[in-house]
């Protein structure tokens, strides 16, 4: 079996080459459990038995021009969602509280829209300045497309990681979107990446893609080098133009998984969106390969509880990494 092979390729920083990637994404049914054991491998050098819980936190809601197919929230879905313009700020805080205190490492406050205006991105940043004084907690922004101006002032104020996800590859992002371009969300991540801040760039499986564009995508990240990587698996929502599209199985998502994991070795790497629906019972091998993942829901959708997270991280035998346990000395400040 070549899966050892794969797994010692990305230790020692070679891409695996192109039938490689495609040999993991054909991975029959029955070797599963090497494949995730190789990727395991990798896995673990790099992040230990670790686990990182994001909580999300939808801002804004709705009322987007853009055309996104796979998003409940695009102009063109007719999908049953709550519609609100920025929450208070006091309502922000609060989730972080309670973020905080259900053991997430990091807060994501993500907003829907093209781009953030200047007051937006002010309002932002008044409360993440809020939440620095209070709370030890890392917090990612999601607003949208931003240029190096507004990326800066969010590092100013404290934001440690922006998300932008490329979603698909180049070639398949017109059959996705048609209101902005692969190119724009490129030029988004290098205002980033140019002040200095962490960038979270993933994608979504799921989408009508070929096992090209998931290559391209997992390698186009990093020749990106993002420093984090969501992987989210199309949940089909009714309303939306993919609310037909229900392709993936259980050993779908965690081939893929385990492809990025070869391809981005010392990358953190979240199962992200739509890791309850497509892989069910089988949740708890994700993090064989992923180092991270979400807690209670995300946007739109309901999720995983906190209960329900941490139990499944410790019946793993795996531990749930936070800002104190990384810096022992944070727990005196």
């Amino acid at each position: 079996m070549p899966y050892t092979q794969y797994a010692n390729k990305a230790l020692a920083g070679v891409l695996l080459d192109t039938d490689e990637m495609h040999a993991v994404l054909e991975t029959p049914n029955d070797d599963i459990l090497p494949l995730l054991h190789a990727a395991f491998q990798v896995r673990r050098h790099h992040f230990g038995r670790s686990v990182q819980i994001h909580v999300l936190m939808n801002a804004k809601s709705g009322l987007c021009p853009e055309d996104c197919g796979y998003c409940s929230q695009a102009s063109n879905s007719e999908a049953p969602i709550d519609k609100y313009p920025l929450r208070p700020s006091e309502e922000i805080i609060t989730a972080a509280k309670q973020a905080k205190a259900n053991g997430a490492y990091r807060y994501c406050i993500v907003t829907s829209g093209r781009a953030p205006t200047d007051r937006e991105v002010d309002a932002v940043a008044n409360v993440v300045r809020e939440i620095k004084q209070d709370i030890d907690i890392d917090i990612c922004c999601c607003l949208g497309l931003l240029n190096e101006e507004k990326a800066q002032r969010l590092k100013d104020a404290g934001v440690d990681r922006v998300n932008h996800n490329l979603n698909t590859s180049k070639n398949h992002t017109p059959n996705i979107v048609t209101t902005h371009t692969y190119e724009d969300r490129i030029s988004t991540l290098q205002a980033i990446q140019k002040v200095g801040l962490d960038t979270c760039c993933g994608g979504i499986v799921g989408m009508g893609e070929t096992h090209d564009d998931i290559i391209d995508l997992a390698v186009s990240l990093r020749n990106l080098h993002v420093d984090s990587i969501p992987v989210n698996f199309l949940h089909a929502i009714d309303g939306t133009p993919l609310a037909n599209s229900e392709s993936l199985t259980p050993y779908d998502c965690l081939r893929t998984l385990c492809l990025f994991r070869f391809v981005n070795p010392a990358t953190e790497i979240r199962v992200a969106g739509g890791r309850e629906k497509n892989l069910r019972t089988l949740q708890p091998l994700a993090l064989y390969p992923a180092n991270s993942l979400f807690m209670e829901g995300y946007l739109t959708t309901g999720g995983l509880g906190v209960s329900e997270t941490h139990q499944m991280i410790a019946d793993l035998g795996f531990e749930v990494k936070t800002i104190e346990t990384e810096n022992p000395l944070a727990l005196l400040q």
